[in-house]
């Protein structure tokens, strides 16, 4: 094993125990709780490793990156998460690889994705983006809609032919009254999810929780973790 590897084996084995104690602790079995890996900045080498390692779920945010690695480990039978901020005019580009978009956050985006998955024959599972600290009608600083707007945004992702919608994601807020209260955020993003539930059964998904936080995002009833950092290390660029 290499260096690399060994090194992306114990930081994972590390990450997995902190999922399996924070599922106990909520009284949750383990397997409700999906690591994605966010593999951005890490070259499509790392990618082949951890899927070498038994990872199965990726995740990118930029999507002229996340193309080509996602064409270099084609032949690892990996499920690819889109998470960034998302342009219309890339939605054409991120359905051809991406099994799942976790940040819809406006009807423009949600026409931009059907378009494009109905051209190239794919179906692609949507997650609504939340702000938890954007007003009505506006998209947050890093993207994603109001509270309020979610259920609208949804009910036009499951009208809209070529997506599904899987369910909602979000990012605890900077600013705001979530600001600085990973758990409060995530509570409040728990009842959103059920909200949502209740008009889209099959709308189970919720992302939620990063290498900072995932314990309170599995406590709150996350049932993806994003998890980059922690397995990957400090991003070049950020040390």
């Amino acid at each position: 094993m290499t260096d690399r590897k060994a090194q992306l084996a114990a930081n994972l084995a590390r990450v997995e125990d902190r999922i399996a104690a924070a599922c106990a602790a909520a009284g949750r079995p383990r397997d409700e709780v999906t690591l994605i890996v966010v593999t951005k900045t890490y070259p499509a080498s790392d990618v082949r490793f951890l899927a070498e390692l038994g990872v199965t779920q990726v995740a990118e945010n930029r999507d002229q990156e996340a193309a080509q690695k996602a064409a270099d480990c084609a032949e690892a039978g990996l499920t690819w998460h889109f998470v960034g901020q998302l342009q219309t005019n890339k939605a054409r580009s991120v359905v051809r690889y991406a099994d799942f978009v976790h940040s819809v956050d406006r009807s423009r985006l949600v026409s931009a994705l059907s378009d494009a998955a109905v051209r190239t024959g794919r179906e692609v599972g949507c997650l609504v983006q939340v702000a938890l600290d954007a007003p009505s009608g506006s998209v947050g600083s890093r993207g994603g809609a109001a509270p309020e707007d979610v259920a609208e945004l949804a009910d036009a992702v499951a009208a809209a032919d070529g997506l599904r919608i899987e369910g909602v994601m979000t990012v605890a807020p900077l600013t705001g009254r979530y600001a600085g209260e990973p758990r409060a955020a995530f509570d409040r993003m728990r009842e959103i999810a059920s909200a949502l539930r209740e008009t889209h059964p099959a709308a189970t998904m919720v992302s939620a929780g990063m290498s900072s936080d995932l314990e309170h995002a599995v406590a709150a009833g996350a049932t993806h973790v994003r998890v980059g950092t922690a397995v990957l290390g400090v991003r070049p660029g950020l040390r």
